[in-house]
């Protein structure tokens, strides 16, 4: 399982001398106490460290040296107490590798009118020192998030809760390894992409690997740790009849249980964070790994079928986004439209690998074909994903660049039962409606695989995408396909552009 509380984030002050000691011991306390207050906050998932007060272009500098070679240190929140020139900054945010969040506040909430004076007024100039700081950050082009308001209100304290989740995930994607059996599905454009150049912008490795490397760990499993694997299932799920230890397909429960192991093993020991598999690509393997997978996603690790390994760490992505939060996040997939009269809506499903971090109630254990890739017939986990609102990202190489897309979705129970379709799935009615999300999707080149979840929220992808200086497309109950449209053209001009800057 993922855990956050391992990360830390930096809080910075700036300051000058000019003030003297006794402001700048004042500034420390306030600062110490507002850190202290981030760091117990229920939105905040890691660690807030104190940080002392910066005051010359030296300190400036090596604050951020020591944050870029810090491991645990995913960021820093920067907050300009008093004023504190801005060229002194210029070294040290030049040289900072790590993100930053500019919290614009002041530590009193009210002016104390009866008793305000200048020496009050000296202290607390945030007012005027974080819009000095706020230049310098934009003119030198740099991505950062804006906080504005009282440190002690709800809002600030979340959306500084929703940056420090980014700034998790990108962190986790900085040396992150994806495990890749077999190669893409073939003749598929969209899951292709340029691994190098997702390494050199992104942070993460992909490794490609036959699928005989995974088979020998499979057939490497111990009869012991495949035995106490399928006791997991059986004690677990609502397994059916013919997967019980005296039905007629027990065998295949089994070999389910021995395909996990094995994967697990292989992944543990490269240190991997994401996988793909493709069922184009299973030789030696008796059936493709659906129960495997789902269970995987369920503990952390990225998925992405078909060899799509962008997919793959998207959802690894999110995962730790979302650490913590409940809700869930799975690989998805947009299978079936059902148009009618009472709203168009999405049948979302895939195969198999369908997370059950998103389920409804008790999850079936279940056997059923396939239908496609000439093989046994695999184990599954079945199940209705919850209800409420949730949101579908997908991530493409658009060859110039990186994009991200992203569609608000409402997920509905089904109109009827669904007991002839042997997999995980949800229904949703996307916002605004399926004709303009579905058209936006579209011109904006989006795949039909997803990183879905209840969880991640289109705020802490905005901000993931401007710390990997990503393009970013949200479609939502405001969207319109002209202005859409002119978005898709802006944006290519700019990245076009901003290639020159």
């Amino acid at each position: 399982m993922i855990d956050l509380k391992g990360y830390e984030v930096w809080f910075v002050t700036g300051s000058q001398h000019l003030y003297g000691p006794e402001v700048l011991k004042t500034v420390a306390e306030h600062s110490r106490e507002i850190a202290s207050f981030f760091g117990a906050s229920k939105y905040v998932p890691t660690q807030v460290v104190f940080k002392p007060v910066l005051t010359t272009p030296e300190s400036i500098r090596e604050l951020c040296l020591e944050a870029n070679s810090a491991g645990n240190c995913i960021g820093l929140i920067t907050w300009m107490h008093t004023f504190s020139p801005a060229k002194m900054w210029i070294a040290g945010l030049s040289l900072l590798k790590k993100p930053f969040l500019h919290l614009h506040t002041q530590y009193n909430r009210e002016i104390p009118w009866s008793e305000i004076d200048m020496n009050f007024m000296n202290l607390n100039q945030s007012a005027h020192g974080d819009r000095e700081f706020g230049f310098i950050g934009s003119r030198m082009r740099l991505n950062r998030k804006v906080v504005v308001g009282h440190w002690q209100d709800e809002d600030v304290q979340a959306s500084i809760g929703v940056w420090i989740r980014a700034a998790c995930a990108w962190a986790d994607w900085q040396g992150a390894k994806v495990a890749r059996f077999g190669d893409n599905m073939r003749d598929v454009a969209v899951t292709e992409g340029d691994k190098v150049e997702a390494q050199i912008r992104l942070g993460y490795d992909v490794y490609g690997y036959g699928v005989g490397d995974l088979v020998k760990s499979v057939k490497e499993a111990s009869d012991a740790d495949v035995k106490k694997m399928t006791q997991t299932y059986l004690d677990e799920y609502d397994v059916v009849p013919a997967l019980q230890p005296k039905g007629e397909k027990y065998a295949s429960l089994v070999e389910g249980a021995r395909i996990e192991v094995g994967m697990r093993n292989f992944l543990s020991a490269g240190n991997f964070k994401a996988f793909t598999t493709t069922f184009e690509d299973l030789h030696g393997l008796a059936q493709l790994p659906g129960l495997a997978v789902q269970r995987l996603m369920r503990d952390g690790f990225g998925f992405g079928a078909e060899g799509d390994w962008k997919t793959s760490a998207l959802v690894r992505a999110m995962k730790v986004m979302s650490a913590g939060i409940k809700g869930g996040v799975s690989f998805m997939e947009d299978y079936t439209y059902h148009f009618s009269a009472s709203g168009d809506k999405v049948l979302g499903a895939h195969m198999l690998e369908v997370c059950e971090s998103i389920a409804s109630g008790k999850v079936r254990l279940d056997i059923f074909p396939l239908s496609i890739g000439g093989k046994a017939d695999p184990v599954r986990l079945i199940f209705d994903a919850n209800t409420g609102p949730a949101i579908g990202a997908s991530i493409m190489d658009m060859g110039q660049r990186f994009r991200i897309v992203a569609n608000v979705v409402d997920v509905v129970p089904t109109d009827k039962p669904l007991p002839k379709l042997p997999v995980a799935r949800a229904l949703w009615l996307p916002r605004p409606n399926l004709k303009v999300a579905a058209a936006a999707w579209i011109y904006a080149g989006g795949a039909h695989h997803t990183s879905f979840s209840y969880a991640v929220t289109a705020d802490h992808l905005r901000d993931f995408a401007e710390m990997a200086n990503v393009e970013y497309l949200l479609i939502n109950e405001d969207t319109h396909i002209e202005e859409f449209k002119k978005e898709l053209r802006w944006n290519d001009l700019y990245y076009h552009l901003a290639k020159g800057i």
